[in-house]
């Protein structure tokens, strides 16, 4: 029987271990250091690896939290010595966290939010949280598990449809217009498919609000959660001028779109 290899770090680990040495001047913490222990700790309650991982005796141990944030200090463009030898994954989330501080830091406080509130460990593994290219958004899969359990209650969803109707507003993709009704007949009447807008990294862990959701057709929510390397999720907003310039003809794709505050 093989044996175990300890799990490759995933995009939610990278996430706090970044937003560790951020917070530490992009500087590397040692083993000992109290940080690391609560991290290591932390690390090894998340529910992202089998429980056989817990049995390996490195398994996100102190020594190998501090060598990963070695791997984020010294591979930082300000680092004048000689880099360690790290995966692509860990180079983009220090791309990520050199290119949107901000945002990334507060992606990992929500993440620890969530954690602390015992949320996390109650949502089952959701499909699509990794994308079938094998990647997940830059923020990490916990924090788009819990974005697509809230997308796929029911009653929220049904609820925003009733959101819709009461402002006037035809029920159809918020990106590219498309109207079930209208293609299917009766059979597409009064369905949508909705996409938690909000970046994932300022939801946090207060309720979902309607605001947050827009209304897609399958094709266009597909592409919202499509991922690529390095990337976060994107808004209706931003997938809708990524179609723009790929077709080409922007008289084709309306300009005009009334979308939540989080995509102004």
């Amino acid at each position: 029987m093989p044996i175990m290899r300890s799990p490759a770090w995933t995009e939610d680990e990278l996430l706090l271990a970044g937003a560790l040495v951020v917070k530490n001047g992009w500087r590397e913490l040692r083993t000992g250091n109290p940080e690391v222990l609560e991290l290591s700790e932390l690390l090894r309650s998340l529910p992202l690896h089998p429980s056989e991982a817990l049995e390996l005796p490195g398994f996100r141990s102190p020594d190998s939290v501090s060598r990963k944030t070695t791997d984020f200090a010294t591979n930082h463009h300000l680092y004048t010595g000689k880099p360690t030898r790290c995966g692509k994954p860990t180079l983009l989330m220090i791309e990520a966290f050199t290119s949107r501080e901000a945002d990334m830091l507060q992606a990992a406080q929500a993440l620890e939010d969530s954690i602390g509130s015992g949320e996390l460990h109650l949502i089952p593994s959701q499909p699509g949280e990794v994308d079938d290219t094998g990647t997940s958004a830059i923020e990490g899969r916990l924090l788009v598990r819990r974005a697509l359990a809230r997308e796929r209650d029911p009653k929220l969803r049904m609820q925003k449809i009733k959101q819709m109707r009461r402002r006037g507003r035809a029920l159809q993709c918020e990106v590219c217009d498309f109207d079930f009704g209208r293609a299917y007949g009766p059979l597409g009447e009064g369905y949508i498919e909705v996409h938690h807008v909000t970046p994932l990294h300022v939801s946090g862990v207060r309720e979902t609000k309607l605001d947050d959701l827009a209304c897609l057709c399958a094709n266009c929510h597909r592409m919202c959660h499509r991922n690529r390397p390095g990337e976060s999720w994107r808004t209706p907003a931003a997938l809708r001028e990524l179609m723009r310039a790929s077709s080409g003809q922007a008289a084709l794709l309306p300009r005009s779109r009334e979308f939540g505050p989080a995509e102004q």
